[in-house]
C-alpha cells in the first residue's frame, strides 16, 4: 500500500531525529574561504570526490585569489590545474564564463537568488541550493548521488529526476533541517549505504527503511 505524505513526515522526523545524534557534525566536506570558493569547489566536484577536489583547490585558491583572477585566467592552464577533477575543458570554460558574468553582472558577488545563480554559465540546482544553504542559510535541498540513492531507498520519493527528487524532499523535510539532512545524507550513504553493499545489518535507521528484508 502506498505510503501516506503524513506518515512519510513522520518517519523522516524521525531520521532526523536520528541523524542528529549519529551526525551532529555533518557538514559541507568542500574546504573553502568565501562564497566564491564554494561556487567554482562546488563545480569542480561534479564527477568527482570531494576529497580530490580539496586536494587541487588548495593550490589553486593561492593562485586565483578572488573572481577577478578567475575571470582572466587563461583557460588552457586553468584546464591544467584543474585537470585532475575531470571533464576539465568544460570546467575550465564555466568557471571562467562565471566569474565574468558575476563580474559584469552582480558587481563580482555571488548572488543569494535561486534564479540569479542559474543564469551562471556551470551552475544547476545542486550547486545553487548548495551555495544558498552553505554560505548564506538559505533552505533548500541538495540533490547528488547520495541524496538520489538514499531518498529512494528510503522510499521518500520514486523520481529519478534530481529536480522531482528536489521538490519531492522539499514537501517532507522541515525548512530549519533542510541544509543539515543534505549533508547528513552524505554521510550515511558513505558510511552505512553505498551503492554497491549497503550495510543494513548495522544502519541506525534501518528499521525505518522500508528496503531492509527486500
Amino acid at each position: 500500500m502506498r505510503e501516506k505524505i503524513a506518515d512519510k513526515k513522520e518517519r523522516i522526523l524521525k531520521i532526523i531525529e536520528i541523524f542528529g545524534k549519529v551526525y551532529s557534525d555533518a557538514d559541507c566536506t568542500l574546504e573553502y574561504d568565501n562564497p566564491i570558493q564554494l561556487l567554482i569547489s562546488t563545480q569542480l566536484a561534479a564527477q568527482c570526490t570531494d576529497k580530490r577536489v580539496n586536494i587541487v583547490t588548495k593550490d589553486l585558491y593561492k593562485k586565483y585569489r578572488d573572481v577577478y583572477d578567475f575571470a582572466n585566467a587563461d583557460e588552457l592552464e586553468l584546464r591544467e590545474d584543474i585537470k585532475s577533477t575531470g571533464f576539465f575543458r568544460n570546467k575550465a570554460k564555466n568557471i571562467i564564463g562565471c566569474c565574468k558574468m558575476l563580474i559584469s553582472d552582480y558587481n563580482g558577488e555571488v548572488p543569494r537568488e535561486m534564479e540569479d545563480l542559474l543564469k551562471l554559465p556551470g551552475v544547476g540546482r545542486k550547486t545553487a541550493n548548495l551555495v544558498r544553504g552553505d554560505y548564506f542559510g538559505i533552505p533548500g535541498i541538495v540533490v547528488d548521488t547520495h541524496a538520489t540513492r538514499l531518498s529512494n531507498r528510503l522510499g521518500l520519493t520514486t523520481n529519478k529526476d534530481p529536480k522531482k527528487i528536489e521538490m519531492d524532499l522539499l514537501k517532507l523535510v522541515p525548512e530549519e533541517y533542510q541544509t543539515s539532512f543534505c549533508h547528513q545524507l552524505v554521510y550515511h550513504g558513505r558510511e552505512y549505504c553505498p551503492a554497491a553493499r549497503p550495510k543494513c545489518d548495522i544502519c541506525p535507521i534501518s528499521e525505518l527503511c522500508p528496503k531492509v528484508g527486500v
